[in-house]
Protein backbone atom coordinates (compact mmCIF):
# COMPACT_ATOMS: atom_id res chain seq x y z
CA UNK A 1 0.00 0.00 0.00
CA UNK A 2 1.46 3.36 -1.05
CA UNK A 3 1.87 6.19 1.42
CA UNK A 4 1.95 9.90 0.57
CA UNK A 5 3.48 12.37 3.03
CA UNK A 6 3.10 16.12 2.66
CA UNK A 7 6.34 17.97 3.39
CA UNK A 8 6.62 21.52 4.70
CA UNK A 9 9.29 23.45 6.56
CA UNK A 10 10.41 26.82 7.88
CA UNK A 11 7.00 28.48 8.09
CA UNK A 12 8.22 31.14 10.56
CA UNK A 13 4.70 32.11 11.61
CA UNK A 14 3.84 34.77 12.70
CA UNK A 15 7.06 36.45 11.53
CA UNK A 16 6.49 35.69 7.85
CA UNK A 17 2.72 36.23 7.91
CA UNK A 18 -0.26 35.54 10.18
CA UNK A 19 -1.13 32.13 8.72
CA UNK A 20 -0.16 29.53 6.15
CA UNK A 21 -0.89 30.22 2.52
CA UNK A 22 -4.37 28.72 1.83
CA UNK A 23 -2.97 26.79 -1.15
CA UNK A 24 -1.12 24.54 1.31
CA UNK A 25 -4.30 23.03 2.76
CA UNK A 26 -5.58 22.29 -0.74
CA UNK A 27 -2.24 20.79 -1.79
CA UNK A 28 -2.11 18.48 1.23
CA UNK A 29 -5.72 17.36 0.95
CA UNK A 30 -5.63 13.56 0.74
CA UNK A 31 -2.10 12.97 2.08
CA UNK A 32 -1.68 10.21 4.67
CA UNK A 33 0.43 12.35 7.01
CA UNK A 34 2.34 15.62 7.11
CA UNK A 35 5.97 16.19 8.10
CA UNK A 36 6.95 19.69 9.24
CA UNK A 37 10.75 19.91 9.25
CA UNK A 38 11.01 22.64 11.87
CA UNK A 39 11.12 26.37 12.46
CA UNK A 40 7.38 26.24 12.85
CA UNK A 41 7.58 28.97 15.49
CA UNK A 42 4.00 29.13 16.83
CA UNK A 43 2.83 25.55 17.34
CA UNK A 44 -0.82 26.33 16.54
CA UNK A 45 0.36 25.93 12.93
CA UNK A 46 0.46 22.20 13.66
CA UNK A 47 -3.16 22.33 14.79
CA UNK A 48 -4.09 23.70 11.38
CA UNK A 49 -2.10 21.03 9.57
CA UNK A 50 -3.55 18.31 11.81
CA UNK A 51 -7.02 19.16 10.47
CA UNK A 52 -5.75 17.72 7.20
CA UNK A 53 -3.72 14.67 8.32
CA UNK A 54 -1.66 13.38 11.28
CA UNK A 55 1.41 15.56 11.86
CA UNK A 56 5.00 14.81 12.82
CA UNK A 57 7.24 17.83 13.37
CA UNK A 58 10.91 18.49 14.01
CA UNK A 59 11.85 20.95 16.73
CA UNK A 60 13.93 23.69 15.17
CA UNK A 61 16.11 26.40 16.65
CA UNK A 62 13.18 28.78 16.23
CA UNK A 63 11.11 26.74 18.69
CA UNK A 64 13.98 26.88 21.17
CA UNK A 65 14.10 30.67 21.32
CA UNK A 66 16.79 31.59 18.80
CA UNK A 67 16.77 35.24 17.81
CA UNK A 68 14.84 36.13 20.96
CA UNK A 69 11.74 34.25 19.85
CA UNK A 70 9.40 32.77 22.49
CA UNK A 71 10.42 29.24 23.51
CA UNK A 72 7.66 26.89 22.44
CA UNK A 73 6.25 24.33 24.88
CA UNK A 74 6.75 20.61 24.62
CA UNK A 75 4.28 18.94 22.26
CA UNK A 76 3.78 15.25 21.52
CA UNK A 77 3.91 15.99 17.79
CA UNK A 78 7.34 17.65 18.02
CA UNK A 79 10.73 15.99 18.57
CA UNK A 80 14.30 16.86 17.68
CA UNK A 81 14.36 13.72 15.57
CA UNK A 82 11.76 11.17 14.52
CA UNK A 83 12.60 7.72 13.19
CA UNK A 84 9.58 6.00 11.66
CA UNK A 85 9.19 2.63 9.99
CA UNK A 86 7.03 3.26 6.94
CA UNK A 87 6.44 1.05 3.90
CA UNK A 88 9.55 -1.03 4.54
CA UNK A 89 11.79 2.01 5.00
CA UNK A 90 13.28 3.80 7.98
CA UNK A 91 12.35 7.45 7.54
CA UNK A 92 14.00 10.15 9.65
CA UNK A 93 12.72 13.66 10.26
CA UNK A 94 14.85 16.38 11.84
CA UNK A 95 15.38 20.10 11.38
CA UNK A 96 18.94 20.25 10.12
CA UNK A 97 21.34 17.91 8.37
CA UNK A 98 24.40 19.05 6.39
CA UNK A 99 23.17 18.61 2.83
CA UNK A 100 25.23 19.23 0.84
CA UNK A 101 28.04 18.08 3.10
CA UNK A 102 30.94 20.28 4.19
CA UNK A 103 33.68 17.88 5.33
CA UNK A 104 35.36 17.19 7.60
CA UNK A 105 32.99 18.37 10.33
CA UNK A 106 29.64 18.77 8.59
CA UNK A 107 28.98 15.32 7.20
CA UNK A 108 25.76 13.40 7.02
CA UNK A 109 27.36 10.45 8.83
CA UNK A 110 28.06 12.61 11.90
CA UNK A 111 24.51 13.89 12.00
CA UNK A 112 23.10 10.39 11.63
CA UNK A 113 25.28 9.30 14.54
CA UNK A 114 23.92 12.20 16.58
CA UNK A 115 20.21 12.06 15.75
CA UNK A 116 19.65 8.49 14.59
CA UNK A 117 22.11 6.38 16.61
CA UNK A 118 19.91 3.30 16.81
CA UNK A 119 19.22 2.78 13.12
CA UNK A 120 20.52 4.46 10.00
CA UNK A 121 17.61 5.97 8.05
CA UNK A 122 16.94 5.14 4.43
CA UNK A 123 15.35 8.57 4.00
CA UNK A 124 15.88 11.83 5.92
CA UNK A 125 13.52 14.80 5.64
CA UNK A 126 14.96 18.08 6.91
CA UNK A 127 14.62 21.85 6.62
CA UNK A 128 16.53 24.84 8.05
CA UNK A 129 18.30 26.02 4.87
CA UNK A 130 15.08 27.29 3.21
CA UNK A 131 16.43 25.71 0.02
CA UNK A 132 14.67 22.87 -1.74
CA UNK A 133 16.88 19.84 -2.36
CA UNK A 134 16.60 16.15 -3.21
CA UNK A 135 19.81 14.15 -3.25
CA UNK A 136 21.30 10.84 -2.16
CA UNK A 137 24.37 10.83 0.09
CA UNK A 138 26.03 7.54 1.03
CA UNK A 139 22.84 5.68 0.22
CA UNK A 140 20.57 7.98 2.27
CA UNK A 141 17.81 9.74 0.32
CA UNK A 142 17.79 13.31 1.62
CA UNK A 143 14.82 15.60 1.06
CA UNK A 144 14.39 19.27 1.96
CA UNK A 145 11.10 20.81 0.77
CA UNK A 146 12.45 24.35 1.18
CA UNK A 147 10.51 27.08 2.94
CA UNK A 148 6.82 27.61 2.27
CA UNK A 149 6.97 31.31 3.18
CA UNK A 150 10.63 32.42 3.22
CA UNK A 151 12.13 30.67 0.16
CA UNK A 152 15.92 30.89 0.14
CA UNK A 153 15.68 33.17 3.21
CA UNK A 154 14.26 35.95 1.10
CA UNK A 155 11.17 38.05 1.78
CA UNK A 156 7.72 36.62 2.50
CA UNK A 157 6.38 35.15 -0.75
CA UNK A 158 5.18 31.94 -2.28
CA UNK A 159 7.75 29.27 -1.49
CA UNK A 160 7.88 25.52 -1.84
CA UNK A 161 6.40 22.40 -0.31
CA UNK A 162 6.89 18.77 -1.20
CA UNK A 163 5.68 15.21 -1.16
CA UNK A 164 7.34 11.97 -0.17
CA UNK A 165 5.78 8.91 -1.80
CA UNK A 166 6.64 5.55 -0.23
CA UNK A 167 5.74 2.14 -1.61
CA UNK A 168 7.27 -1.33 -1.47
CA UNK A 169 10.51 -0.18 0.13
CA UNK A 170 11.07 2.66 -2.35
CA UNK A 171 10.93 6.43 -1.85
CA UNK A 172 10.25 9.18 -4.38
CA UNK A 173 10.20 12.85 -3.42
CA UNK A 174 8.91 15.84 -5.35
CA UNK A 175 8.92 19.60 -4.77
CA UNK A 176 6.19 22.02 -5.80
CA UNK A 177 6.11 25.80 -6.03
CA UNK A 178 3.17 27.62 -4.49
CA UNK A 179 1.44 29.93 -6.97
CA UNK A 180 -1.61 32.19 -6.83
CA UNK A 181 -4.09 29.45 -7.69
CA UNK A 182 -2.43 26.34 -6.26
CA UNK A 183 0.87 24.59 -6.87
CA UNK A 184 3.02 23.73 -9.88
CA UNK A 185 5.95 21.31 -10.16
CA UNK A 186 9.21 23.01 -9.22
CA UNK A 187 11.33 23.75 -12.28
CA UNK A 188 14.82 22.81 -11.14
CA UNK A 189 16.35 24.17 -14.37
CA UNK A 190 14.57 27.51 -14.16
CA UNK A 191 13.94 28.41 -10.51
CA UNK A 192 11.90 31.51 -9.62
CA UNK A 193 13.53 34.89 -9.24
CA UNK A 194 12.90 35.13 -5.51
CA UNK A 195 12.15 38.59 -4.11
CA UNK A 196 15.05 39.69 -1.93
CA UNK A 197 14.12 40.90 1.55
CA UNK A 198 14.54 44.63 1.97
CA UNK A 199 16.13 45.75 5.22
Amino acid sequence: MALRIGLISDTHIPEARDSLWPQIADAFNGVDMIFHAGDIHDLWVLDELEKIAPVYAARGNGEDGSGGRPVQPQDKRVQYAWSLELEGLTVGLTHYVPVPERPPNFTLARWIERFFPDKRPDVIVSGDTHQERIMTIDGVYCVNPGSALYPHNYDTQYGTIGYLDLADGKAQASVFLLVEDGIVPFDWDNPPKWQIRRS
